[in-house]
């Protein structure tokens, strides 16, 4: 009998020991799960981050490239109807020009088109909300990837991946000197438009 209770005495310790040890290594699996599925998560943060700034530099450099082109035809234009304008003014007249003031009056000669000026503006305006969009979409990025890093995972298991691995100084929006100005001194004064 005393030999019976000493063997499920030994049993119950192993088990007891084998059943430590499988909580634990239950836990150490959750917690390697947990760990690489956070580093996913910022390994992902860090990746929509570099794709969107280079998605916003692309964007950016097209819009000024299309601001350009459209900026030349009001120039080419005014060549075109100058070439028509002189052609028609010698076929008319000769190569002195009309010799009487009310030929001049009564004619009508090409208009520059205002209309391409519009298109200019509207496409300026078009491409300045488009390129705001792209920058709010980079900080949106950059305040999910913030929150990853500072929430409760990152507070456990980062010091095993130690991100992030990028600088995120590097992936700041596009703004100007005067944004720049306002935001440091905390004041700006109203937009003139007429002087």
């Amino acid at each position: 009998m005393e030999e019976t209770s000493k063997k499920s005495g030994i049993g119950g310790l192993v088990i007891g020991v084998l059943g430590v040890l499988g909580v634990g290594a239950l836990f150490a699996l959750m917690f390697m799960g947990t760990a690489f599925s956070y580093r996913g998560d910022c390994v992902r943060a860090e990746a929509g981050i570099e794709a969107q700034y280079k998605q916003n530099q692309n964007n950016y450099d097209n819009m000024w490239k299309k601001f350009r082109e459209m900026a030349q035809v009001p120039d080419m234009y005014v060549a075109d109807v100058k070439k028509v304008y002189d052609g028609a003014i010698q076929g008319r007249y000769g190569a002195d020009g009309a010799k009487q003031l009310i030929l001049a009056v009564q004619e009508q000669n090409p208009n520059l088109d205002p209309s391409l000026y519009t298109k200019l503006q509207s496409a300026i305006e078009a491409g300045r909300n488009g390129f705001a969009a792209d920058q709010q979409q980079l900080l949106a990025k950059k305040q999910a990837y913030d929150i990853v890093l500072k929430g409760n995972t990152g507070m456990f298991v980062n010091w095993l991946w130690n991100f992030p691995h990028i600088d995120l100084a590097k992936f700041d929006i596009v703004t100007s000197d005067a944004t720049q100005k306002a935001f440091e001194e905390k004041k700006t004064d109203e937009l003139q438009l007429r002087k």
